[in-house]
C-alpha cells in the first residue's frame, strides 16, 4: 500500500514539474515600433520579442512605455521570443532611478487609478502613466 501511494506521488510532482513554467527572468530596454510587435534588447544588444495575455499586450502597445528598462517574467516559448507571465502576477514591471516599478495608470480629474492604459472609466479623459513602488498602497 505505501509504495503504492510512493508512486502515485511521484507520478504526480512529476506532471507537476513538467507543466511548471520556467521562471526566467528577462530584462533590458524596450523597443515599441509601429507596426511591430513589442521586443526588449537585452544588455548584449539581442532583441527578444515579447508577448502576453491580453491585458499584458495592452501595456506593451502603450508607447509612452518605449525606451523604459523593464524586467519581464515569464518563459522563452522559441529562441527570442518571450512570454511574459499573465497580467495578474505583474509579470512586466518598469525599473526607473534603479528601482522596480508598477506601471499604473491615474486620473487625475476623478482621482480613479486602473493598471491599464487608456481613458478613464468615469471622464472618457486619458489616463496620466503613473509609476508606482510596489510596496505602494
Amino acid at each position: 500500500m505505501r509504495s503504492c501511494l510512493w508512486v502515485a506521488a511521484l507520478v504526480c510532482s512529476s506532471l507537476w514539474a513538467a507543466g511548471a513554467p520556467d521562471g526566467a527572468v528577462l530584462r533590458g530596454k524596450l523597443i515599441l515600433l509601429q507596426g511591430s510587435q513589442a521586443a526588449v534588447e537585452t544588455e548584449n544588444h539581442t532583441r527578444v520579442l515579447l508577448s502576453g495575455d491580453e491585458s499584458t499586450s495592452k501595456l506593451l502597445a502603450d508607447q509612452r512605455l518605449n525606451g523604459f528598462e523593464v524586467e519581464a517574467r515569464g518563459r522563452f516559448t522559441a529562441p527570442g521570443h518571450f512570454l511574459i507571465d499573465p497580467f495578474h502576477t505583474r509579470g512586466l514591471l518598469v525599473r526607473k532611478d534603479g528601482k522596480l516599478k508598477l506601471i499604473t495608470y491615474y486620473c487625475d480629474v476623478c482621482d480613479i487609478r486602473t493598471n491599464l492604459p487608456g481613458p478613464c472609466v468615469c471622464c472618457q479623459r486619458e489616463t496620466t502613466l503613473e509609476l508606482r513602488d510596489p510596496d505602494e498602497h
